[in-house]
């Protein structure tokens, strides 16, 4: 095992690559650009044998991944904000076709106005998609989880598409060590991809037409049982990852300190990762508070919540918000508690935009929810005018 140290974006080229994807199709957009950059340059130091396609557009490059893994082959692909927008369409005919395609998504702020940091708006409008969603909060766990990610996908409990999500600039753009095992390691944790159906030639089916709506029905409904598998499978991969490897970054959630914990502050993606300062700094002045960082926001982990909800009232940090509504995890943690917790629950909008949301600011939210200062939501350090 080697350590590498470098950005988000090539330390997720590194395990693309490793992974041995027969496909990798995708369209530069920042900040995703140097993730591909870094595939091409296996590429052309003869590192990668897979097919490299560059397309005309990221609804082209998801075409053809979803093309690629109707024929059989393991598939990759990468994208970013507008960029994940335009596969719209495309992400929901993935998961609907039950393709186990793993995809970077790079979050990044939706324009107009134009902006490039770090906003969880893009992959929090592709929720309803079908595609199993992941957060990660460090360089290492974006190299573990994209590995994880295949196996998930391709089990045949699952069959469904994965996005691996991680902050723009934070982690995309910082280099930080991670550890990387051997090729041969990779390829006994993940052996080659055996499809259980694909398009072929001499033993032509249709696929895709015109269905009634019994049967239809029947396809939503096993897209929502293979979610529910995945609440039991993400933890036993991780688990088994850290069994081979000895890294462990959380199953559905990263509990950390919530033991005794009296309050738990519920956050994703680098804020997760900066939220462990605040609650040392918490724990340090008598405060009994722990941290639950969202790993999985589909499948939600409502039944780990409603445990947690049985010890502790909870402070959710949203980098994102639902128009019209409140940040999506303050939603989807009231209702997974409705009728099932008398837990409390107070929700903060921060870091839109890309704004800095350093531990000493999660500190203070936290007091305000704890002093009963925030009761319900609040948008965090917001300003009027400009």
């Amino acid at each position: 095992m080697k350590v590498m140290i470098d950005t988000g974006n090539y330390i997720a080229a590194k395990a693309a690559v490793m992974a041995r994807p027969e496909v990798v199709a995708a369209y530069p957009i920042t900040p995703q650009t140097t993730l591909v950059e870094g595939i091409a340059n296996y590429v052309a130091k003869g590192e990668f044998k897979g097919e490299y396609i560059c397309v005309e557009s990221e609804h082209s490059a998801m075409a053809a991944c979803i093309g690629a893994c109707e024929a059989g082959s393991r598939v990759f692909t990468a994208t970013s904000a507008h960029g994940l927008l335009l596969m719209h369409e495309m992400l929901h005919w993935a998961a609907l076709a039950r393709l186990p395609i793993v995809m970077s998504n790079i979050n990044r702020v939706i324009g107009p106005g134009w902006n490039i940091w770090a906003d969880e708006n893009d992959s929090i409008s592709q929720r309803d998609t079908g595609w199993i969603q992941l957060y990660c909060s460090s360089n290492q766990e974006i190299f573990d989880t994209i590995i994880q990610s295949f196996k998930l996908a391709e089990d045949e409990k699952i069959v469904l598409p994965v996005m691996v999500n991680h902050n723009a600039f934070i982690l995309s753009h910082t280099s930080m060590p991670a550890y990387i095992p051997e090729q041969e390691e990779i390829d006994e944790f993940l052996p080659s991809y055996d499809p259980k159906w694909k398009l072929d030639i001499d033993n032509p089916v249709s696929h895709g037409n015109i269905i009634g709506t019994e049967y239809y029905e029947k396809i939503r409904k096993a897209m929502q049982d293979a979610q529910e598998h995945a609440k039991h499978l993400i933890p036993k991969i991780a688990k088994d990852w850290q069994k081979r490897f000895d890294r462990y970054h959380g199953g559905l959630l990263e509990e950390y300190r919530c033991e005794d914990a009296e309050y738990i502050l519920v956050s994703m993606g680098a804020i997760g990762a900066e939220s462990k300062v605040a609650i040392d700094e918490l724990r340090s002045k008598g405060k009994k508070i722990g941290l639950a960082r969202l790993r999985s926001f589909r499948p939600f982990p409502s039944e780990e919540f409603i445990r947690l909800g049985k010890q502790a009232d909870f402070i959710v940090i949203d980098r994102n918000i639902s128009i019209g509504s409140e940040g999506a995890v303050f939603n989807e943690l009231k209702a997974a508690l409705y009728q099932k917790s008398d837990a409390h629950v107070v929700g903060f909008i921060a870091g839109l935009g890309g704004k800095d949301v350093p531990y000493w600011d999660i500190e203070t939210m936290c007091m305000n929810a704890i002093t009963k200062k925030t009761k319900d939501m609040e948008w965090f350090g917001f300003t009027e005018g400009a």
